[in-house]
């Protein structure tokens, strides 16, 4: 995570005004049973993609507020990363896809029986967003109807 003093002035500004939602109270759900009874799936904001799918779109104002969907059964040497920020390094995802979709980690988990089981289908995003209401309306959604359709019972969110 960089310090905002490392960032260059262009980002360093924007950061400062900024008008950051805040949201009062924050949804959430508790836990309706222990982890290791749990199917688990990933959410990242890493903007990766499989091949064949449609990249994300640089050109939407604001930020690309769709999603993929990536298989279980995902190789994620595979995967193509369109995330639109330069103001992180994106040398160690380059490296190893798992530091933005740690699908193998959760395929580990699975086996060594601290997850029930690892869900059919996750998603990736784009992240930084500089208007995300569309993400929030309509997207979002979109998102909890695949987890609620493969019975997730934890979503794990993976920000970049």
């Amino acid at each position: 995570m960089a310090r905002l003093s490392d960032l260059p002035l262009s980002y360093r500004v924007f950061v400062k005004g900024y008008p950051f939602r805040r949201i009062d109270p924050v949804p959430w759900a508790p836990l309706a049973k222990p982890v290791a009874a749990c199917r688990v799936a990933l959410v990242t904001s890493a903007g990766l993609s499989l091949p064949d799918q449609e990249p994300f779109d640089e050109g939407v104002r604001g930020g690309d507020p769709s999603f993929r969907v990536l298989p279980a059964d995902t190789d994620v040497s595979t995967l193509v990363e369109h995330h639109r920020s330069q103001a992180f390094d994106h040398a160690g995802i380059d490296a190893d896809r798992n530091l933005a979709f740690p699908v193998d980690r959760l395929r580990e988990m699975a086996a060594e029986g601290r997850i029930a089981e690892v869900a059919p289908r996750h998603l990736t995003m784009m992240g930084s967003l500089t208007a995300p209401g569309r993400m929030v309306k309509r997207t979002a959604p979109e998102a909890a109807e695949i987890f609620v359709e493969d019975r997730v019972d934890l979503a794990l969110l993976v920000p970049v």
